[in-house]
């Protein structure tokens, strides 16, 4: 998460969905950057709201909007399973190597999934107790020139992004229909979402 005083502006960083590269791209600006720990670095709105935006406003007299990036949900799915096969990660609990996607996706959609397929959802992230987007504006992973074209504006400069933290590609993340039917079902409301987003290009909160 980057806060930007001057542009008055906070960048929520949704998991997989390339925000290491607006970091690089946009540390050198920020005046507050929670980024060692993931529990702060992809601080969800919630907590924000409830937490961060209160201290930001007594200690700073600052009232930012807030922005973030949203990817189609399967493929944050795949994107999630492939970055976790990586060998840096062999013999932990989180780690992806002995399982198929299909186990992977299996082990999601249950009640109690084990340690590597525990995540939480992009529609989550973004919302509060009633289901209400708490982000001024989001942005779709796939529509990248969106995303520049506000950063450029609010920032007033050209931005170069960097390619950061690219997941392995081949991996194979197939899944049987009746399963990717099960996961649809679960990812609804995040798919939902995801292609208001994509619909609007840049998804402005009333």
């Amino acid at each position: 998460m980057l806060v930007f005083f001057k542009e008055n502006l906070v960048f929520l960083a949704v998991p997989k969905t390339g925000t290491t590269a607006y970091e690089t791209a946009l540390r050198g600006r920020a005046d507050i950057i929670y980024r060692k720990r993931p529990s702060l670095k992809h601080t969800p709105a919630r907590k924000f709201v409830r937490v961060i935006a209160p201290f930001l406003d007594s200690a700073h007299d600052l009232r930012p909007e807030t922005m973030a990036v949203i990817r189609e949900p399967v493929d944050q799915m795949r994107s999630w399973y492939r970055y976790r096969q990586k060998p840096a990660l062999d013999g932990a609990p989180n780690s992806t190597k002995d399982l198929s996607f299909s186990d992977f996706i299996g082990a999601f959609l249950s009640d109690t999934p084990i340690p590597a397929a525990k995540l939480g959802t992009q529609h989550r992230f973004l919302t509060g107790k009633s289901n209400e987007v708490l982000v001024d504006h989001l942005f779709a992973y796939e529509k990248p020139t969106s995303l520049l074209a506000f950063l450029e504006r609010r920032f007033e400069t050209d931005l170069k992004i960097p390619v950061k933290n690219v997941s392995p590609s081949a991996v194979d993340t197939s899944l049987p229909e009746p399963l990717e039917k099960r996961l649809r079902k679960r990812l609804a409301p995040d798919i939902e979402l995801h292609q208001d987003v994509l619909n609007s290009g840049h998804w402005r909160r009333d």
